[in-house]
């Protein structure tokens, strides 16, 4: 038995309401143009209308319980028409027979007689009065259910992007921790026999980086300022590197410290300055972190002296970050790689969001 979803019961809860919005008029036009005539009594028009109200109200329940067979129809309107329209001459000889039926029955109970015109005159007017009726609300139903089955669709496409895009977004966050550690542990191993006691300091601050990584491991976003201590950490590591090449300054506004940030996704910056920046130069390189609140975005500058390299194809980190900017924002976030004067300038601006 397959479970209606949200949509289809919406879809359904409406088309009930404005039936019975339906009848509700009907029977207060039907009783307002007879309300005048002496020779009809007040229940009579209600019972007129009621009665068609009640046979037609059955038809609808039970064309809704039998409804999941012409489902797979929706996409092919003239299909899903003709399979309800060819049970009309069976609808219209039991919806007749039943309405009047049931006016004859309240009029015998009543001591009265029921007129009307001929059983001839009455099956031809009922039946070309009802086919109108039953097509104009099978186009009511079929625009309500068509609809619930596109919002159903819709909403089944959205989970499916979410679901691809968290998976997408564990991979990429799964690459780039061994990339980062890599590069950390290729920088510890440098210094291991030429200067021990470094490589005892650097290893303590990998030690503490590791705790912070497992923290945050599974959760996908982070304060700015959380973001901010992996890259210190990160930046002492390499300063103890290259003591004698590399200076850093920081500058972040406090109002940015409390942004939400896809985690480990600004370390890459950093590091791509004192790969391309740091590692390939012999002189002194001065590198600059940046961070500041621009109205509803948040942007992350690192600046560092030297010169763009030709265009390439980007490194892990980069093309990592990239893609789960993508992921996560769309078109509303942005990674650039340009040259500033004597500086090159990595970019990431992404919409603003207080982190909770």
């Amino acid at each position: 038995m397959s479970v209606a979803s949200p949509a289809e019961t919406i879809s359904t809860r409406a088309l009930y309401a404005l039936w019975g919005l339906f009848w509700v008029a009907m029977i207060a036009v039907a009783m307002q143009d007879e309300w005048q005539n002496s020779h009809i009594r007040w229940w009579e028009p209600l019972l007129w209308e009621g009665s068609s109200a009640l046979v037609a109200t059955v038809w609808l329940l039970m064309r809704n319980r039998g409804d999941t067979r012409y489902q797979q129809y929706l996409d092919r309107p003239r299909l899903w028409f003709a399979h309800h329209l060819k049970w009309f001459p069976l609808l219209a000889v039991t919806f007749i027979v039943s309405i009047y039926a049931i006016r004859h029955g309240v009029y015998a109970l009543v001591g009265r007689e029921y007129h009307h015109e001929s059983w001839t005159f009455v099956f031809v007017y009922e039946t070309v009065k009802l086919l109108l009726f039953v097509n104009l609300w099978l186009g009511i139903i079929f625009s309500f259910h068509a609809f619930a089955r596109w919002r159903s669709q819709r909403e089944r496409l959205l989970e499916l992007q979410r679901s691809l895009a968290e998976s997408q977004l564990r991979q990429l966050q799964s690459q780039l921790r061994p990339h980062f550690l890599f590069n950390a542990l290729n920088t510890i191993s440098s210094l291991m026999h030429s200067d021990p006691e470094r490589a005892d300091r650097l290893l303590a601050r990998l030690g503490d980086l590791l705790r912070i990584s497992l923290q945050t491991e599974h959760r996908e976003q982070i304060a700015l300022r959380e973001e901010l201590q992996v890259l210190e950490l990160y930046a002492q590591i390499m300063q103890e590197r290259f003591s004698d090449r590399v200076q850093l300054a920081w500058d972040v506004d406090a109002s940015a410290l409390s942004a939400s940030v896809p985690t480990l996704l600004l370390q890459p910056l950093l590091e791509n300055a004192f790969k391309h920046g740091v590692e390939k130069s012999q002189g002194l390189v001065m590198i600059q972190v940046r961070a500041r609140r621009e109205n509803d975005a948040v942007v992350f500058m690192v600046c560092n002296t030297g010169e763009l390299s030709a265009p390439s194809e980007p490194g892990v980190g980069l093309r990592n970050s990239r893609e789960r900017l993508r992921l996560m924002y769309g078109a509303a976030a942005a990674l650039t790689l340009t040259q500033h004067g004597s500086d090159v300038v990595a970019q990431l601006t992404f919409p603003w969001q207080e982190h909770a």
